[in-house]
């Protein structure tokens, strides 16, 4: 996939990159957990592939850690979708992500 988007003829704005979330009756609801840090290469991946692009951690954040997170900042993601819920999964509550973002030094942009 990040290949694809890489070579198109323009880099899209916004890459969300999303962490398995395992949902009951799809085809990938038995797989084994992602190790971290073959995600936090998979951001560091497509930061070098689409350097303009927004880099964005977005779905299975609930079961991230906060050292993961700052890995995958560390590795290029430059955006966390924020929020209580994406479209079907659940998303780390308000005050864990401001929490974060100020372990790590960061501030929520408007």
């Amino acid at each position: 996939m990040l290949h694809a988007l890489a070579t198109l003829p323009e880099h899209p704005e916004s890459v969300p990159i999303n962490l398995l979330v395992r949902v009951a009756g799809t085809p990938l609801a038995e797989s084994k957990d992602i190790d971290p840090l073959d995600f936090v290469r998979v951001i560091a991946a497509a930061r070098v592939l689409m350097p303009a692009s927004m880099v964005r951690l977005s779905a299975g954040r609930e079961a991230m850690s906060d050292e993961t997170q700052l890995l995958c900042f560390m590795a290029g993601a430059n955006s966390i979708f924020f929020g209580p819920r994406l479209l079907t999964t659940p998303n780390p509550q308000h005050e864990r992500d401001l929490a974060l973002l100020e372990r790590l030094g960061m501030t929520a942009a408007s």
